[in-house]
């Protein structure tokens, strides 16, 4: 049996022994260098660009601007945003391109000898700007003075509005004994995974534009390129080496288009030399896109008993310059502002802006971690005015098997967080009384602890995310499986297009496939990530990859012995496998099976808070989440861990500072990332598994769930220990103590 143990990772050698080659690892002895230059400019039209100065510039062999695009747009989930930002040429675009919307908008591309000599050119290019008026955040995008995509012809900046209306508010407010209030401001975060944006492209033996580079989704990184190069996708090809951690923000377009036009205008020239680029941390952090900014004003309303009556909620999500997913990041935000919770009135609107700051898109949670510190912090709110236990409360109140959700349909089975809400407050302790601090801590190392000036709390919150793509958009995913042997089956290779982002996927997609073909995960040879050699995987994201994976890895299997019963040898066997579809929210109402499947998780965190200097620290978290079956255990307590060390920074550490559409503070020293001496000093992983029927071996997605609950846990823990609701985050030291001060 293959499922169910702690099988080690299949890179784990040859990444700790440096061997694993990611993108810039890669080189190549006649590779030329790229050097991407960004526009710097949060909201100007292009007037000028003048490339004669770069062209001339020693060791420099191309310039490729806009006016080498032929369709001179791209966008996951709509084409709002230009390839390059700039003047000339006949490509097609759905969007301007010489309007700059965002300081990371990319405006060419200087290709030399060596980085240095790139470097030098691109400081050549003479760009004139005619400044434009700015729209930095929501407060100034909601009065549409300025409107960032004029193009859209809406007259607001407001481009997707979602609804909830259930039952009657009048009614649900009549009924309420108590009613309480929050507004929550969340902030923007940075992925800061281990390896910065980096490529290598070239033309491979067939003639195909090939892009070497970290992302989750070859295929739609493909769909893209060729889009822009209106080309056959058949003529581009993708592949994925070692990569260095995703969390969302390689699902995106970074260097793919761009490396890939390079590449073509190059060989236009007769130049077939490969062409590679890095970039630095600070050029990351500027140019790709970030977790969201929102603002979630919220009023919740319930009897003295603890049922709830009435919940409203307006909520407002920051897309940035162009939508990357922020339209699909606004569905689950929307559905999680109302938690895993039985509301029988309902009044909730959601809406994404357009301005002219750093996109907002996929990141771990995917809009869940907004809705549920605005769910959670209403639900912790509601018991402490009621005098009632949180957990108590929530098991009230949460969803059962055969409840309607918000969104008007039932929840599909199996509902199974009333089991993970009591196992993790029963290994918590929840019912125990909370201990004085048992070890004080210093905020500073030249000041010796005092523990009378800090307080212990603890708080709890819980939530629910999707298993796979939602609100009707396709959802699919290809194996392809060889069955070798002569009487029995001695070697299963597996084709799987799915990425290993450093969750251990290509591990777990190996143990499946020897589970499904009855043999050893030694026997178990793969090939990953490669567009000329494996299908449509779907990207490594929303918590689906070993739910779709290994439908499609079964299905695959079966095929393949089949034509081993025919005597085929190798036996190939294909799939693909499609879940149940999902629908759009109704305009109106919200109502649609927005979701096939979702994942169930509950966290109890304890903390020590200094009341002087305002410095949180996270003594302990227990984290319960119901995975179905743990393909391998060893790396769902992994993901549980990474989950509540990233969430850790959410809530407390990482505050990405910008003013006026640009990043003040692009840098790791002062974008303070959880390091090993300031992450929770325990964490208990509790694995549920409660068999998903439409799982295989009754899988449920989790890697995302972990990280949802955190920052509103450790909220309700701070108000446990002082007294004092905090609904901003991150609750860095200076928040903290402005906070209590303004209690005095």
């Amino acid at each position: 049996m293959s499922v169910g143990r702690s099988v080690p990772r299949s890179d784990a050698r040859s990444k700790a022994t440096g061997e694993a080659l990611y993108p810039a690892d890669i080189h190549r002895p006649d590779a030329l260098y790229a050097k991407v230059v960004f526009s710097g400019r949060p909201h100007a039209r292009m007037v000028g660009m003048d490339v004669r100065g770069a062209l001339e510039a020693p060791g420099v062999v191309e310039v490729v601007t806009a006016a080498d695009v032929p369709v001179n747009e791209y966008g996951l989930t709509r084409f709002d945003q230009p390839v390059l930002v700039g003047l000339g040429g006949t490509g097609r675009s759905a969007v301007p391109s010489e309007i700059s919307r965002w300081e990371g908008d990319q405006i060419a591309v200087v290709v030399a000898e060596t980085r240095r000599e790139a470097e030098e050119g691109a400081e050549r290019l003479v760009v004139d700007w005619e400044d434009l008026p700015l729209v930095p955040d929501v407060d100034a995008a909601r009065t549409d003075s300025v409107l960032v995509h004029p193009e859209n012809r809406l007259g607001t900046n407001v481009y997707k509005h979602l609804r909830f209306r259930v039952g009657d508010m009048d009614e649900g407010w009549r009924a309420a004994d108590v009613q309480v209030t929050g507004t929550y401001v969340l902030p923007l975060q940075e992925h800061a995974y281990l390896q910065p944006e980096a490529a290598l492209a070239y033309l491979d033996t067939r003639g195909r534009i090939t892009v070497e580079i970290a992302g989750q989704w070859t295929h739609e990184d493909r769909e893209q390129v060729a889009h822009a190069l209106d080309v056959d996708p058949e003529r581009i090809r993708v592949i994925y080496p070692a990569i260095g951690g995703a969390f969302g923000g390689r699902e995106d377009m970074s260097l793919q288009i761009v490396m890939a036009l390079a590449v073509r205008k190059l060989a236009r020239r007769g130049i077939r030399r490969p062409v590679r680029t890095v970039w630095s941390r600070e050029e990351s952090i500027v140019g790709h896109h970030k977790r969201h900014r929102a603002v979630i004003h919220a009023r919740w309303g319930a009897t003295r008993t603890g049922l709830l009556t009435a919940v409203e909620v307006e909520g407002w999500l920051d897309a940035g310059a162009y939508n990357y997913t922020s339209d699909k990041v606004l569905g689950n935000m929307h559905l999680c502002s109302v938690g895993p919770y039985r509301v029988p009135n309902l009044w909730v609107d959601s809406r994404v802006v357009y301005t002219h700051s750093v996109p907002g898109g996929a990141f771990r949670g995917f809009g869940a971690p907004q809705g549920a510190m605005a769910a959670e912090g209403q639900v912790n709110r509601l018991a402490a005015e009621l005098g009632m236990d949180p957990v108590a409360l929530r098991l009230l109140n949460c969803y059962r098997e055969g409840d309607v959700g918000a969104w008007g349909t039932v929840v599909p089975s199996v509902v199974s967080i009333p089991e993970v809400i009591e196992a993790c407050a029963d290994r918590a302790g929840w019912g125990e009384p909370l201990d004085a601090v048992a070890s004080p801590f210093s905020a500073f190392r030249s000041l010796p602890p005092d523990p009378s000036r800090q307080r212990r709390g603890r708080g709890f919150a819980c939530g629910l995310k999707n298993v796979g793509f939602s609100f009707g958009f396709p959802e699919r995913c290809e194996a392809d499986v060889e069955l070798w042997g002569d009487d029995e089956v001695e070697k299963v290779v597996l084709y799987h297009g799915g990425a290993e982002v450093g969750q251990g996927a290509h591990t777990a997609l190996a143990q499946m496939a020897a589970e499904a073909a009855g043999v050893d995960v030694g026997a178990v040879e793969t090939r990953y990530s490669d567009t000329a050699h494996t299908g449509d995987s779907g990207s490594a994201s929303a918590s689906r990859m070993t739910w779709m994976a290994g439908n499609s890895i079964l299905g695959a299997v079966e095929e393949a012995q089949k034509r081993w019963l025919d005597g085929d040898r190798p036996a190939l066997g294909s799939f693909r496998f499609v879940p149940p579809p999902t629908e759009t929210f109704d305009p109106d109402t919200g109502s649609g099976e927005l979701n096939f499947a979702y994942g169930w998780m509950a966290e109890a965190v304890e903390v020590v808070v200094d009341l002087d200097t305002g410095h949180l620290r996270v003594e302990s978290v227990v984290c319960a989440v119901d995975v179905g079956r743990a393909v391998n255990p060893a790396l769902v307590r992994g993901q549980v861990e990474g989950a509540v060390a990233q969430a850790h920074g959410y809530a407390i550490t990482e505050r990405l500072k910008t003013e006026e559409g640009r990043i003040l503070n692009p840098h790791l020293s002062t974008y303070l990332i959880p390091g090993i001496g300031d992450i929770p000093g325990r964490v208990e992983s509790v694995i549920l598994e409660i068999p998903d029927p439409r799982g295989p071996w009754g899988v449920r997605g989790m890697a995302e769930m972990p990280f949802v609950p955190l920052a509103p846990a450790v909220s309700a823990a701070l108000f446990d220990a002082v007294g004092v609701w905090f609904d901003e985050l991150p609750l860095t030291p200076g928040e903290v103590a402005a906070g209590l001060r303004s209690q005095i």
